[in-house]
């Protein structure tokens, strides 16, 4: 075997594994509405996904405050949790705005705390990375290895590849929460309308279903016909209400 084919041919795996990560990041977030399912998916598509690491977890700030963690192993949840202040990875990574590696934690001297229990819990090697989500929420994705030496500079390429796709992804879905809350109070707002609701019920009386379901029979009746939604309902409830021959 000609040894200088090695490198480039573990470069190509390197890319390969990258760019399967990534597809399946994808893939696993593209049509999720809620943040916390988002995180969930995410370090877990991440620990399975990225060769050496053994578990993957999420560290969320909003307006500089903790809001939330997700972790792909619930036993080591805690370090990512903010219970050791600004003296952990992931804090570090997101003050600096730069990513934070530790091959070898038996050595690491920066986070005294935090790296005397990620030891305890088996973590032997860290990799932090800064994810930029929106103006308002931040955040880092540490990637644990419970070897050490295995967090290598390709690792902290997927890393850092891992993290600025991670932030367009959950960007998307904090919009599209926002949207199905837009759309909850437009439905709302509707339902209050009197003749939409009086046609809301009829539906739901004639078929048993709740009134998120009859209103959206009656949205697409309304797109069926292309007349506005209300006129669909006026057409209903004044059906309904005719006198019927005797």
């Amino acid at each position: 075997m000609n040894l200088n084919t090695r490198e480039p041919v573990e470069e190509n795996l390197g890319v390969l594994e990258t760019a399967a990560l990534l597809r399946e990041l994808t893939a696993g977030l593209i049509s999720v509405t809620d943040f916390d399912e988002a995180l969930t998916r995410l370090v877990r598509i991440a620990r399975d996904a990225i060769p050496g690491v053994t578990w993957c977890g999420f560290t969320t700030l909003r307006a500089g405050q903790p809001v939330g963690i997700a972790a792909s192993d619930d036993r080591l949840a805690e370090l990512d949790d903010l219970r050791y202040g600004p003296d952990t990875p992931a804090m570090t990574g997101i003050r600096r705005r730069e990513m934070v590696l530790s091959a070898d934690l038996a050595g690491e001297q920066r986070w005294p705390q935090w790296t005397e229990r990620a030891r305890e819990l088996g973590v032997l090697g860290v990799v932090a990375a800064p994810v930029d989500i929106d103006d308002h929420v931040i955040g880092a994705v540490n990637l644990y290895a419970d070897t050490s030496q295995v967090l290598t500079a390709r690792r902290q390429l997927t890393a850092m590849l891992l993290a600025e796709h991670a932030g367009l992804l959950l960007s998307a879905v904090r919009d599209r929460a926002r949207h199905a809350a837009l759309a909850h109070e437009v439905a709302a707002a509707k339902l209050a309308d009197g003749v939409i609701g009086q046609a809301v019920g009829i539906i739901m009386t004639q078929r048993g279903c709740p009134a998120p379901e009859a209103l959206e029979v009656l949205r697409g009746a309304a797109s069926s016909l292309d007349i506005p939604l209300r006129q669909v309902a006026e057409r209903l409830v004044a059906t309904v209400s005719r006198p019927r021959d005797t």
